[in-house]
């Protein structure tokens, strides 16, 4: 009998649903190869159709999408995707999530309430998927929701490196808009000389969703140029309140610096007429040309994704690209 030599080079191939191609398309020009050709489209009653035009048999799969709006509907193309990966005999599926959905949803408030960012983790693995390669989780936790390897990547080099190239030679102070969020900003702190800490004291009321009231600013930011720090913009209210509340304390100037623009309903609006004299995000999730503004800056985190992708295909490490030390 005639033995079949198997070919032992591996095969990466990156994938791209209809969300956010242009990151996905960014993602592959920096690994130096193109997207997987996909066929996609709604049939009359809005199932979703998902067919890859090249065999992905063997290959090192990774499929990107950004969970922004309609969230439902590039979340169950998603899962699809990641469903037509495995009946296509990919070898590896790395779940690539620039933008984690209902990862706000990390745990119950109150009774009968949901934890919808564990179902968006079983869902996943339900449907294949080997590893999630994630940016700013709401709640670091959510890694332990998936079971399988999590790479929890971070936008903090990127929007600190940017911040200190433009207002290093200012009095920064570095504030967390809420409580929660002040292990995020003693890391800011460090990336930024060891700038000094505020944080916002806020009230939510659990039965208003996006809504807060910035209640006193805990901290000195008198003569400083405050850095306000958060992993998303939604609405826009409560880093608006912040950003008000911090003016109100003294501040020189509000610097607004986060990962994911969602930017719903009337928060375009409101970081237009805020008091901020720049708001800096990265392109995690797609901006329109119609939520762009003046004052607005867009980093792209395709560069950190593409890295990611590289170590994980080549068995390296990701958290080198945080910790030269490992």
């Amino acid at each position: 009998m005639t033995s079949i030599k198997r070919a032992s080079e591996k095969n990466l191939m990156i994938l791209s649903g209809r969300a956010h191609p242009a990151l996905a398309e960014e993602v592959a020009q920096c690994l130096g190869i193109d997207l997987v050709p996909t066929t996609a489209y709604e049939f009359a009653n809005s199932e979703i159709y998902v067919r890859f035009e090249e065999s992905v048999r063997g290959s090192d799969a990774y499929v990107v999408q950004s969970h922004t709006a309609p969230i439902n509907e590039w979340i169950m193309e998603h899962l699809i995707m990641v469903d037509a990966l495995k009946r296509a005999s990919a070898k590896r599926i790395t779940v690539v999530l620039p933008f984690y959905g209902y990862a706000r949803q990390d745990k119950k408030h109150r009774g009968r309430e949901p934890i919808s960012a564990r179902l968006m983790a079983d869902l996943f693995k339900a449907a294949g998927a080997d590893r999630l390669i994630c940016v700013d989780l709401h709640t670091a936790q959510i890694q332990g929701f998936f079971d399988g390897p999590v790479d929890h990547l971070q936008a903090l080099p990127i929007l600190s490196d940017y911040v200190a190239s433009k207002y290093g030679d200012e009095n920064l102070a570095v504030v967390s808009p809420d409580a929660g969020r002040i292990k995020v900003a003693e890391q800011w702190s460090k990336r930024l000389d060891d700038a000094p800490l505020a944080f916002i004291h806020k009230t939510r009321d659990i039965n208003r969703p996006n809504q807060s009231k910035a209640n006193r600013v805990v901290g000195d930011v008198e003569g400083h140029t405050c850095i306000l720090v958060d992993d998303m913009i939604d609405s826009g209210g409560t880093i608006v309140q912040a950003a008000d509340a911090l003016m109100e304390a003294g501040a020189t100037s509000v610097v607004i610096a986060a990962t994911h623009p969602i930017f719903s309903g009337p928060a375009v609006q409101r970081l237009q007429e805020c008091v901020a004299r720049e708001v800096i995000v990265t392109n995690t999730l797609p901006i329109p040309q119609t939520a762009r503004f003046e004052g607005l800056t867009v980093l792209s985190i395709a560069p950190l994704i593409s890295q990611a992708i590289h170590e994980v295909f080549e068995d390296g490490s990701v958290t080198s690209l945080f910790d030269p030390a490992f």
